[in-house]
């Protein structure tokens, strides 16, 4: 058991299915008292009755005050989950892109600025973001879900070095590929670079509570990521060949 969930007051949006219900069922497990968000009413009330947590159904972005109020006016966790895997390329058009960064951004900051007040005045909280190693990385065929998650990946990464000091624990999960919905959503692209290493969502809650337990803000339920996140950092030419080679072969078998 990680001592720093038992008893607190947890969200995650998107959490009827995928990485959202593991999450949600490993902090129940956890002893935490979980609100359970996700657009579709009925997964969100399955996984809460599973969990012996609370449905709250809705749109990501406008749910603290009602979580708040769910849990007995305090929110100790907050996993912002939900997200949208948006392929295409630049001229996919520009409600697609203004979709991604709603969802895969805005609605972090959003909630952000709804929890930090209360945060920031007792000195504790904890801001978990699902974010995906294509935030450090790239994906092949997604340029609004690539931009978007390195927009979430940044907006996490200030928010730690920004309040850390204050008590505000932030943690970035990036995985790559997992065997959710949104993977079989990816089509042929995901069937080339995620499908072949996929994880269980299972996987996923272990790494942030590891995470959690060795206070730690990077975490990478693929150990790999770290060392093509290096020489993407160290080499980039090496590393976009790399990539573009990746992308060629996908053109080809398309």
């Amino acid at each position: 058991m990680v001592q720093a969930v038992q008893g607190a007051g947890v969200v995650v949006t998107g959490a009827g299915s995928g990485i959202g219900a593991a999450l949600a069922r490993r902090f129940a497990a956890e002893g935490a008292k979980v609100v359970v968000n996700d657009l579709d009413a009925a997964r969100a009330a399955a996984v809460a009755e599973e969990t012996g947590g609370i449905a709250l159904p809705g749109d990501a972005s406008a749910i603290v005050a009602d979580a708040r109020d769910a849990l007995g006016g305090t929110v100790d966790v907050y996993c912002a989950n939900a997200g949208v895997g948006c392929a295409g390329t630049e001229a996919v058009g520009e409600e697609v892109w203004a979709r991604a960064w709603d969802v895969n951004v805005m609605a972090h900051v959003r909630a952000a600025e709804a929890l930090l007040p209360a945060w920031l005045e007792r000195g504790s909280g904890r801001f978990v973001s699902t974010v995906s190693a294509a935030g450090l990385l790239t994906m092949i065929g997604a340029a609004p879900y690539s931009v978007t998650k390195h927009g979430a990946y940044a907006f996490a990464e200030w928010l730690a070095l920004t309040y850390r000091h204050r008590g505000i624990k932030v943690h970035a999960i990036c995985p790559q590929g997992v065997r959710t919905d949104m993977l079989a959503a990816t089509g042929s692209a995901g069937d080339l670079v995620l499908k072949p290493n996929a994880i269980e969502p299972e996987e996923v809650a272990d790494a942030l509570f590891k995470g959690i337990a060795e206070d730690r803000f990077l975490i990478l339920p693929h150990p790999e990521v770290a060392g093509f996140y290096q020489t993407r950092a160290g080499d980039p030419d090496r590393w976009l060949t790399h990539m573009n080679r990746i992308q060629r072969t996908w053109e080809e078998t398309r």
